[in-house]
C-alpha cells in the first residue's frame, strides 16, 4: 500500500533537522495553540528596550499629550492592519508567503513576495544582531563580533525547532523581561513627581505628529504584514484580536509614554541605562534574552519565505529547518563583521515595499474575493487547493505603483501611504473585473508531493 502525503511528511520530517512547521501546508486545527500561549508570543514582541528608547525619542520632541496621540495613531493603525491580515492567515492556517498564492499574486507573484520578505526579514535580523552585539560588548566588554556569533547560533538553534520552542522560551522569557523593566522604571519615578513629568515641555526639537506616526506605525509595518506567520497557530478570530490588541496596549501604550517620561526626565533618548543600571546583571541577561526573543521572529519568517520560493522558483521541497541553519549562519556571519549595518538604508526601502502586500492581501480577501474560493472550498478538509493561478499581472502592477507612492510622496506615513494606495487601487480594479488570474499551476507543478492537497479541482479565479 502506497504510503499517505502525512506518512511521507512525517518520514521526511523525521529525517531532517528541526522543524518543519507546516511551512507549505495549512496547520491542522489540533496542532494550534490556547490563548494564553499565543498571548505570551504576542506579548513578547513588545518586550524590548527598544521601544522604551523609541519612546523617549518622541518624548524628547513632543509633549505628552502629544506623544499620547502619536502613539494612539500608530495602535490604531497597526492593529487594523494586523487583525485584517491576522485573521485571513487564522482562517486558513497559512503564513504569508503561502496565502499569497491565492490571495492577490498566484504561484508566480508569491515567489516575489517570498523573496522581498525573505531578504528583508534576514536583514533585519543581522542588523539587529549586531545592535545586539555592540550592546553586549559595551555593556560587559568582549569584541562585538564575539557576541554576534554568540547570539546569532543562539537564535539560530531556537528557530531551528520551530514555533513549539519559540513559545515556550516566551513563556519564561516575557514575564521576566516586564516584571524587571517595571522593577526599575518605578524605583527612577518614584522619587519625581509623575505630574511634572506629564505636563513639562518637550526639552528638545519639536517632532512633528506624522513625523511620530511615521516612527511609530512605519517601523513595525513589515511585522504586521507577516502576521499571518504567527496567527495561523490561533484557534479563534477573537484570539487575534484580543493578542494583537494586547500587544499594542502594552507596546504603545505602556512601554512606549514610559518611554515618553523617561525621555522628559533625563532629557534625552538614551534611556536604556535606566533600566540596565538598576537591574544589575540578572537585568542584562534578561534584556538580552528579550531582544533575542524579538529577533528570532525575524529568522523565523525569512526561512518560510525562502521554502516558498524555492519550492515555486526551483521545483525543490525544502525543509524549513535546513534553511534557517543556512539562513541564520549568514546573517551572523554578515553582522559579525560588522556588513550589515551598511544595508539599513535599502533595508528601509523593502520596508516601504512590503506595506502594499499587506494592502492587496486585505483588498483580495475581504472586498473582491476573486481568487480565495479555493481556500474557501478547502479549509474544512485543512488540504490545499489543488491548483493556483500563475500569474496575476495587474498586482505586480499596484505593487509598483503603491510603492513609488510610499517612497516618493512626501507627505503622511510612507509605509501607510504605500499601504492605502495598494488597497484602493486593487479594490477598485478588482470589483471593476480588471485582475484578473493567468495560467494555472498545481501543486505538483512546484514539487509538493509531500504537501496535503485538495483531491478535488478546483476553478482558479472564480468570482
Amino acid at each position: 500500500m502506497a504510503a499517505t502525503p502525512q506518512a511521507e511528511t512525517a518520514a521526511h520530517e523525521s529525517k531532517a533537522i528541526g522543524s518543519d512547521d507546516y511551512s507549505l501546508s495549512r496547520v491542522p486545527r489540533d496542532k494550534r495553540f490556547g490563548f494564553w500561549s499565543m498571548l505570551l508570543q504576542w506579548l513578547a514582541q513588545s518586550g524590548s528596550i527598544s521601544q522604551f528608547t523609541l519612546g523617549a525619542t518622541i518624548g524628547v520632541g513632543m509633549t505628552f499629550g502629544d506623544a499620547f496621540l502619536a502613539f494612539t495613531l500608530g495602535a490604531v493603525i497597526l492593529e487594523i492592519v494586523i487583525f485584517a491580515i491576522g485573521l485571513a492567515g487564522m482562517r486558513e492556517g497559512l503564513a504569508t508567503p503561502m496565502l499569497t498564492r491565492w490571495v492577490g499574486f498566484g504561484r508566480n507573484g508569491s515567489a516575489l513576495v517570498s523573496f522581498v520578505i525573505a531578504v528583508s526579514l534576514v536583514g533585519w535580523f543581522g542588523v539587529q544582531n549586531t545592535i545586539f552585539g555592540n550592546s553586549v560588548s559595551a555593556l560587559v566588554g568582549g569584541p562585538a563580533w564575539m557576541w554576534c556569533v554568540l547570539a546569532g547560533i543562539a537564535i539560530t538553534v531556537l528557530v531551528i525547532f520551530g514555533f513549539t520552542y519559540m513559545a515556550t522560551f516566551a513563556k519564561i522569557v516575557t514575564p521576566l523581561f516586564f516584571a524587571m523593566v517595571a522593577w526599575s522604571v518605578i524605583s527612577t519615578l518614584k522619587d519625581h513627581s509623575l505630574s511634572d513629568l506629564i505636563n513639562s515641555p518637550p526639552p528638545g526639537q519639536t517632532i512633528p505628529l506624522a513625523v511620530a506616526a511615521t516612527a511609530i506605525a512605519g517601523g513595525y509595518m513589515t511585522g504586521a504584514i507577516v502576521s499571518p506567520e504567527m496567527t495561523r497557530y490561533n484557534r479563534k478570530g477573537s484570539h487575534v484580536f484580543l493578542q494583537s490588541a494586547s500587544s499594542m496596549i502594552l507596546s504603545e501604550y505602556i512601554v512606549g509614554l514610559t518611554g515618553v517620561l523617561l525621555g522628559h526626565l533625563v532629557k534625552s533618548s538614551e534611556v536604556s541605562h535606566i533600566v540596565l543600571s538598576t537591574s544589575g546583571a540578572f537585568g542584562v541577561i534578561v534584556v538580552l534574552m528579550s531582544t533575542a526573543k524579538i529577533n528570532d521572529w525575524n529568522l523565523y519568517g525569512s526561512s518560510l519565505g525562502v521554502v516558498n520560493f524555492f519550492q515555486v522558483v526551483f521545483g525543490k521541497r525544502m525543509h524549513r529547518g535546513a534553511v534557517t541553519v543556512v539562513l541564520g549562519i549568514a546573517g551572523t556571519a554578515l553582522s559579525a563583521v560588522g556588513i550589515m549595518t551598511h544595508f539599513t538604508e535599502f533595508l528601509s526601502v523593502l520596508g516601504v515595499a512590503i506595506p502594499p502586500i499587506g494592502g492587496i492581501i486585505v483588498a483580495e480577501y475581504w472586498i473582491v474575493k476573486r481568487m480565495r474560493k479555493p481556500l474557501d472550498e478547502t479549509r474544512e478538509s485543512e488540504t490545499l487547493p489543488k491548483s493556483s493561478p500563475t500569474w496575476v499581472p495587474m498586482s505586480l502592477v499596484i505593487w509598483i505603483a503603491a510603492f513609488c507612492v510610499g517612497k516618493f510622496y512626501d507627505g503622511g506615513i510612507p509605509a501607510l501611504n504605500s499601504l492605502a494606495t495598494a488597497f484602493v487601487l486593487y479594490s477598485v480594479l478588482g470589483l471593476l473585473g480588471w485582475v484578473k488570474p493567468y495560467g494555472t499551476s498545481t501543486l505538483d507543478d512546484d514539487g509538493a508531493t509531500d504537501a496535503p492537497a485538495a483531491r478535488d479541482t478546483t476553478p482558479v479565479g472564480a468570482a
